[in-house]
């Protein structure tokens, strides 16, 4: 059994603890969140643009901490799932490493290529993994996708578009501040660059068009330059000021021999499946695949599973891993420098 100490008790940190919940192998032993309130269990002020809301919680047998070194000396914990904002990513993150944990992390890894590399280094150091909770490959459809790439099932990979659009997130303090959230940039397009890494490989040189909000990006579209020209990859991300549309998130794929097509949003609250995940085939043919349940929560539950098998066999996942994260946020710094230098940037 992997016991587990989560950081944070926001939006993330209640999703993750409904997640392990579900994950066999594992089990929230310790929580830590400075607001008495959470921390005694009642959980209703936590609220998102997807899964349930926050309710008051049993948390029996769950140690309590108000101060994270406190958690992190307790020594029945295995691993630390850090659900903090991102700006105390890569201290708390170093610090659990030192004290013998391994750590999953919140995306964005941090907001800084130099904390990036910090967190790796102590991860090496301590020879405790370092894991970044970019669960978005393990989402039925997105799996679907990373699969038939991976195993070439319908040839060649010839391109893609990838959408994800949010409405502006009141219900966030700091979202829009580049020293604490970074806004969609590194917030929430974060998700789509690292899937583009993971797919496609890392591109030479991005070129992004769009409008900024202060010192982040708001809304863009970026193209992503390959050696390869025919490699024709693009993305749109940002947020709109309707709140009618809470989320949103979207693909094409394009590869030789089929064509992957998925789109769903948020609307008024309810979900809206606008296009199932659909492959075109190259004979005309327009097959949906059966991909069992769309609770979002159960992504969640098999990042927690595949975070458990790592910690089990003490080895690296290959995708959960903090290099591949690190990468999705120099994507996301190349295109800001982009959009503000109106310039085709290499990486």
């Amino acid at each position: 059994m992997v016991n587990v100490g989560i950081a944070g008790l926001g939006f993330m940190g209640m999703i993750h603890h409904t997640a392990y919940e579900k994950t066999r192998g594992a089990r929230v032993k310790a929580i830590c969140e400075t607001d008495p309130v959470r921390l005694a269990g009642d959980w209703r002020s936590i609220k998102g643009n997807f899964g349930p809301r926050g309710k008051k919680m049993k948390l029996e047998g769950v140690a309590r901490y108000a101060r994270l070194d406190e958690m992190l000396a307790d020594p029945g914990l295995d691993m630390i799932d850090i659900c903090l904002p991102p700006n105390m990513h890569a201290d708390a993150t170093v610090a659990a490493l030192k004290a013998g944990k391994h750590v999953l992390c919140e995306k964005p890894i941090c907001l800084t290529t130099a904390d990036a590399r910090r967190m790796m280094k102590a991860s090496e150091k301590s020879g405790k993994l370092l894991m970044i909770a970019h669960g978005m490959p393990l989402l039925p459809e997105y799996n679907f996708a990373y699969k038939a790439v991976t195993t070439k099932k319908y040839g060649k990979l010839l391109g893609g578009h990838f959408k994800r659009i949010i409405s502006d997130p009141v219900w966030m303090d700091h979202f829009w501040k580049p020293d604490h959230c970074g806004g969609p940039m590194i917030d929430l397009h974060i998700h789509d660059a690292h899937f583009i890494r993971l797919l496609f490989g890392m591109p030479k040189a991005v070129q992004s068009l769009g409008r900024m909000r202060g010192k982040v990006a708001e809304f863009f579209t970026s193209q992503y330059i390959f050696d390869d020209p025919k490699l024709v990859v693009s993305a749109t991300s940002g947020a709109i000021n309707q709140q009618g549309r809470e989320f949103t998130h979207a693909f094409e794929i394009y590869l030789e021999r089929a064509t992957l097509v998925y789109d769903f949003a948020t609307l008024g609250g309810k979900p809206v499946l606008a296009m199932p995940l659909t492959v075109l085939t190259e004979d005309g043919r327009v097959v949906r695949p059966k991909l069992g349940s769309g609770d979002p929560v159960n992504a969640f539950v098999a990042e927690m599973t595949e975070a458990v098998r790592a910690v089990r066999a003490n080895t690296p996942s290959s995708m959960l891993d903090g290099a591949l994260a690190r990468d999705a946020l120099i994507l996301g710094h190349k295109q800001s420098k982009s959009i503000t230098s109106g310039r085709t940037v290499k990486v």
